[in-house]
């Protein structure tokens, strides 16, 4: 499968662009653990264009991280073309425009999954985007805004006429957000579209290798997208293409391994940030690892961690939990 030049092999796996997630210490550590493209977390138009620290630090990405994508969104055509000029200087290998985030914050003011109810709208920003730029331009977006507006099929065609060299298709409408199941059967469809040439990455639900490797078969689609699945887990890159490769459902990374994961993204984002929010940053991450789901009589424990403020505080915790809880369970 290829974007532009980039030619990703077969059956690739991406990691999802997610808020407050997709830093540039995770995207890496997903690279190395077999993601094959990354993306930043999603940059607003509008607070790009006025230069708001905080979102231009989402622009720098590591050449170790590569290929990456950085992902815009926004409600207007001068506003997108501009912020995409901007993101095109910080040499990411694709723009990703965002048509698929569903929270009210972003699809309530009319970008994101907000743009599912005004297509020529949704067509004209992508247009001017795409002749904006000479890095390639993909989108990412839903079925629809709600059940009875599934349009996701003759959608996927104007978008392409737009000029866009890729397209994500999450399985779920813009009303769903994240609740239900993805409708992988939709994705096929977009996919056995005879009018499309453009790759087709589905998205929704990829939680383990079997499941990967069932959407593949299934659907068709050229690649897969893996989001929330990886929070706390970024070896699931690992443990997928393993599965793919072999059959074999068994994580290839040990128990050790994924405590020095753990242990490295806790110390990358203090670094990043500071001892204290660097702290906060990583709960997420600490709350939904599968690392530890496994454990009985674990409540106590769980919240202790989640409680920490310091480095050292969380430090002992992670000690005790991999040397006098994990030995005496055989599950991870």
């Amino acid at each position: 499968m290829k974007i532009g030049n980039i030619d990703f092999g077969n059956q690739p796996v991406f990691l999802a662009p997610m808020e407050d997630v997709t830093d540039r210490s995770f995207r890496l550590i997903c690279r190395e653990q077999g993601a094959d493209m990354v993306y930043t977390e999603f940059v607003s138009a509008d607070a790009l264009i006025r230069n708001i620290a905080s979102t231009t630090r989402k622009l720098h990405i590591d050449n170790k991280e590569r290929p990456a994508a950085i992902q815009i969104y926004g409600r207007d055509v001068d506003s997108m073309v501009e912020a995409a000029k901007i993101v095109e200087q910080a040499s990411p290998d694709i723009i990703d425009i965002n048509f698929g985030c569903p929270v009210k914050k972003v699809a309530g003011k009319g970008a994101g999954a907000g743009m599912l109810r005004d297509i020529p709208k949704m067509l004209d920003i992508t247009r001017a985007v795409v002749e904006a730029v000479k890095l390639p331009v993909t989108v990412k977006t839903r079925l629809g805004w709600d059940h009875n507006s599934k349009i996701i099929v003759d959608l996927a065609e104007q978008l392409q006429d737009c000029g866009i060299q890729a397209l994500t298709v999450h399985g779920r409408t813009r009303s769903q957000m994240y609740t239900g199941e993805a409708d992988w059967d939709m994705i096929a469809k977009v996919k056995a579209n005879p009018r499309l040439h453009i790759p087709i990455i589905g998205n929704g639900d990829i939680t383990s290798g079997e499941k990967l490797k069932e959407a593949f078969e299934k659907s068709g689609v050229d690649a897969v997208m893996v989001g929330r699945a990886a929070i706390g887990a970024p070896w699931i890159f690992n443990d997928m293409k393993h599965y793919l490769r072999t059959g074999d459902a068994h994580s290839e990374v040990s128990s050790a391994e994924k405590f020095a994961i753990i242990r490295r993204q806790i110390i990358e984002s203090i670094d990043r940030i500071d001892e204290y929010r660097g702290i906060l940053h990583i709960r997420r991450h600490l709350a939904a690892s599968p690392l530890f789901k496994c454990i009985p009589n674990f409540r106590e424990t769980r919240i202790a961690m989640l409680r920490a403020t310091t480095y050292s505080e969380l430090e002992k915790i992670l000690q005790y939990i991999e040397t006098e809880i994990i030995p005496n369970i055989n599950t991870i």
